[in-house]
């Protein structure tokens, strides 16, 4: 399901972006979820510090119970549609970033560039520091969840998860994997890093689902 969202543009770059700040109202009656600070910061976590990569050698892969299993290099995945969108964005550690523009390939694109199968009900994330985090597919299926490349019209910074991270901004931030690398389709679902260490799977902020 996807909430209504509007288009503004921006006079600076003449750029459309799609405004999705209103999807809370889907959730629960306060954009701000409870538990959570409004914060202008953007602080920086991750599992194990911030890996390199090569733009001439990383490789995005989709594999599993899809139609047609993809290979793209940096420029290829570049090339995909892509979109800018004005997201919240909510970390499980309890702050909340109100109003960022990410830009980057929407999930539902992907998914139908690779052809998904009927019998595929969950999604595996992989990243480049062999993180792994994963969600049902039809959490993913949803225009706002972006792999996104850039970041209030800058390249995503590298300690933020450049060259390429997923933002998901209905579930706490730890959905969204950092450095992401792939995407396996999977016919039964299976935890990723955190949800293994007691992190909540289903990780909804406007029901404070922050551990099982």
């Amino acid at each position: 399901m996807t909430t209504e969202s509007t288009e503004t543009t921006d006079g600076d770059a003449g750029t459309s972006v799609r405004d999705v700040t209103d999807l809370y109202h889907e959730f629960g009656d306060d954009r701000l979820p409870a538990g959570q600070r409004e914060t202008t910061a953007f602080p920086v976590l991750s599992k194990s510090g911030t890996p390199d990569w090569d733009p001439d050698t990383w490789e995005f892969t989709v594999t599993g119970a899809v139609e047609t299993e993809l290979s793209l290099s940096w420029d290829e995945f570049r090339d995909l549609p892509s979109e800018t969108q004005r997201q919240d964005f909510h970390c499980v550690t309890g702050w909340s970033k109100f109003d960022c523009e990410f830009t980057g390939v929407p999930f539902p694109a992907l998914a139908d560039l690779a052809g998904v199968e009927d019998d595929a009900v969950h999604v595996l994330f992989s990243a480049l520091d062999n993180y792994t985090t994963d969600l049902p597919l039809e959490d993913c299926m949803r225009e706002e969840v972006l792999f996104a490349w850039a970041y209030d019209g800058q390249d995503l910074p590298a300690d933020h998860g450049g060259p390429l991270r997923v933002v998901t901004p209905h579930k706490y931030a730890y959905k969204g994997a950092k450095w992401v690398d792939g995407v396996e389709f999977l016919t039964e679902p299976e935890l990723g890093y955190w949800e293994r260490r007691g992190y909540s799977e289903t990780a909804n902020p406007w029901q404070e689902e922050r551990y099982s």
